[in-house]
């Protein structure tokens, strides 16, 4: 959450209007109000002035404002272009800084995610529609919607949709490696 956001946020709670929060911090509301929509920055002094007239301590404003994200919205995801895929998205943005990487992986009636070489790490996936087909070292798994993957990633591996309709697949990989 933005320093402005959070600032905002504690003067709803505190029921106070921006002018009333400017008049307490000795600041302008013109001031308060492009703060809380991050227009402008804020300087150490002006924050401690603020806060202080909240009646927050600076160390549990950082301390709550950098709390791990937990919730990821659809807007959040990225989409990677991946040659011959349909749609690839990380569900959790710099996931890669994680030890789960979340993907939604879209493939077309035909099209294949590339051979994956042996590698440190497991992997995870859930057929949420159509089917697919699994190629890990010399087998090839079918799974239809419902059905998941576990495995080490110690072969060479790679889905394949080999159906009729679209496949929509979560995949989870362990690091992460996209």
């Amino acid at each position: 959450m933005k320093i402005g956001e959070r600032i905002k946020n504690l003067r709803q709670l505190s029921n106070l209007t921006q002018e009333e929060l400017a008049e307490r911090a000795n600041l302008t509301k013109g001031f308060i109000s492009q703060i809380e929509r991050d227009l402008t920055s804020i300087s150490l002094d002006s924050l401690v002035q603020i806060l202080d007239a909240l009646d927050e301590d600076i160390s549990d404003f950082f301390k709550e404002a950098s709390q791990e994200k937990i919730v990821y919205r659809v807007q959040d995801r990225v989409a990677i272009e991946k040659e011959k895929i349909a749609r690839f998205e990380l569900l959790v943005p710099g996931s890669t800084n994680r030890r789960l990487e979340p993907i939604l992986l879209t493939l077309k009636k035909g099209e294949a995610t590339p051979k994956e070489k042996p590698h440190e790490g497991e992997e995870f996936g859930f057929v949420l529609r159509g089917r697919i087909n699994l190629r890990f070292g010399r087998e090839v798994l079918k799974l239809k919607k419902g059905e998941c993957f576990y495995l080490t990633a110690e072969k060479e591996h790679w889905l394949h949709n080999g159906g009729s309709k679209e496949a929509v697949i979560l995949w989870i990989s362990s690091p992460p490696s996209f």
